[in-house]
């Protein structure tokens, strides 16, 4: 039973991205580790926890609610563009 745990910073994915993640993460294992076989499905865990922006640490670079909050709303307008 494949267990798949996604950590990203509160504020990054919308509910409906992470609908779309779990969705295919969950065709990527059943494919690859399932062999394909629907019945995998009912056996794979996907969980996306969010920590707040200020846990995380890239370099030197230490985002905060707002960098996050700037970045999604850059990202969601190139996007709609």
């Amino acid at each position: 039973m494949p267990y798949l745990n996604l950590r990203t910073a509160k504020g990054m994915l919308s509910d409906e991205q992470k609908q779309t993640l779990m969705d295919r993460f969950t065709d990527a294992l059943v494919e690859i580790e399932g062999g394909g076989n629907p019945e995998f499905r009912k056996m794979v865990w996907i969980q996306i926890e969010e920590g707040e922006p200020g846990q995380w640490q890239t370099g030197e670079i230490r985002p905060s609610p707002e960098s996050v909050a700037s970045f999604v709303k850059r990202r969601d307008a190139d996007r709609s563009n």
